[in-house]
């Protein structure tokens, strides 16, 4: 049995053991609500593609960054391809970057084009 303090007896020491309930609970329903906050948030972000397709053959590595699963390493790794073996003529091509398997392609293959200049370099007048 614990050592509860001389004061607190009976009564005291349910109320003791509801409040440490009750924040533990509470801490408890913090963390979850910032986990399904993460999780709400990734969702809508892969649910709401860009409005626009960034040209893989035009494309800067900060742009081709903002495509899902593509870090700077793979993005890196695309420029390169790029530079050494010319324009990509089809989208496909993208999986004989290594770090872009048939997954990844597939959640690539509506964001990205291999057609006029990327937009998102229009806009910012680059």
């Amino acid at each position: 049995m614990r050592n509860w303090p001389r004061y607190c007896r009976g009564k005291e020491r349910k109320e003791v053991l509801m409040m440490k309930v009750l924040v533990r609970g509470t801490v408890f329903n913090v963390v979850a609500l910032l986990v399904l906050g993460f999780f709400l948030a990734v969702q809508t972000h892969a649910a709401n593609p860009p409005d626009e397709k960034i040209n893989i053959n035009t494309a800067s590595i900060a742009e081709l960054q903002k495509l899902p699963r593509i870090g700077e390493a793979v993005a890196q790794r695309i420029v390169d391809y790029r530079e050494e073996h010319g324009k990509f003529e089809k989208i496909e091509e993208i999986m004989k970057i290594k770090g872009i398997g048939e997954k990844t392609f597939l959640q690539l293959k509506d964001l990205i084009t291999v057609g006029e200049e990327s937009t998102y370099r229009k806009e910012k007048g680059t």
